[in-house]
């Protein structure tokens, strides 16, 4: 059980590992891309490559639990990227990069109200949360002025709010017992089914040619590979062990890593206010994560 325990973690750390630099990928394919043809090109990339690593099929699932597939998909692969995207052309990435990360109290509330097998949130877990969002507020804003903008940052927090009820539903797939790449790959196939309509709203060109250039190729190739195809069966996985709400808390850990790999990559120089605000980060997750440790003398 221990074991599993420690997998799960890691798999949650990988994951976010690997989401936290995606940005760098993001950013260099939209020289050329628009955000919804990555978003596109990647999950057909992910749902590709899950059919060929494990080529069968999700046998005997039932009209409800289509539904719940259905609903992760339509949460966790379209709406939250369509959502994150359309917001970072309305307000500041550093905005949206707070917002996000309030994610992990939606799933905890989430989890609370509608979940039978809640797990018990304690004091620890509010007051985590509190260090992190102030160190996600330093890492982001480093000093400079909060500029607010209603639509953007209402769709950021929406967007928040549909990861929430993915990751959720997450743990309620995982309850059906069937394979994590099965379900992953079932649940990419509605999200891109949903995607669809959309594209037609948001100038999709296919225009496969652009990725004759080897920087697009290794780019989107890192997204679909990792960030989708490998990301979303360790992500799953880790809800699957560790339950949504334990999960999530990582997602504090992406500023974290946005800034230490502008450090590695991009040659960026960290500053006072970063570096302070990592170290909160980095507080309010251990903390947070403390809550679920049983109390002395409890079973």
């Amino acid at each position: 059980m221990e074991n599993r325990q420690t997998a799960g973690h890691v798999s949650a750390l990988l994951t976010i590992l690997i989401w936290g630099t995606t940005f760098i990928s993001t950013k260099i394919l939209l020289a050329d891309f628009q955000p919804a043809e990555i978003l596109f090109f990647r999950f057909i990339m992910g749902l590709l490559i899950l059919m060929l690593v494990y080529p069968h099929r999700l046998k005997e699932t039932t009209p409800g639990q289509e539904m719940i597939f259905a609903a992760a998909g339509l949460c966790g692969i379209c709406m939250y990227y369509l959502l994150e995207n359309i917001a970072l052309t309305y307000t500041l990435a550093s905005n949206v990069g707070v917002i996000i990360s309030v994610a992990p109290f939606f799933t905890a509330i989430i989890n609370h109200l509608f979940v039978k097998e809640e797990e018990k949130l304690r004091p620890e877990f509010f007051i985590g949360f509190a260090a992190a969002m102030a160190g996600i507020f330093l890492i982001s804003f480093q000093g400079s002025k909060l500029e607010l903008n209603p639509a953007g940052d209402l769709l950021a927090l929406l967007a928040a709010l549909v990861w929430a009820c993915y990751s959720v539903l997450t743990k309620k797939i995982s309850s059906y017992g069937y394979p994590t790449i099965l379900t992953t790959r079932r649940v990419f196939f509605y999200g891109i089914l949903f995607m669809i309509p959309a594209l037609f709203l948001l100038d999709f060109k296919l225009e496969l040619s652009r990725f004759a250039d080897p920087v697009y190729l290794f780019n989107i190739l890192y997204l679909g590979l990792g960030a989708s195809a490998l990301c979303f069966v360790t992500w799953n996985f880790a809800v699957k062990v560790l339950g949504a709400v334990k999960t999530s808390i990582y997602i504090y850990m992406v500023p974290v890593i946005t800034v230490v790999t502008s450090v590695l990559i991009l040659h960026e120089k960290i500053t006072a206010w970063a570096g302070i605000g990592t170290v909160f980060t980095l507080a309010g997750l251990i903390l947070s994560e403390s809550r679920l440790l049983p109390k002395r003398g409890c079973m």
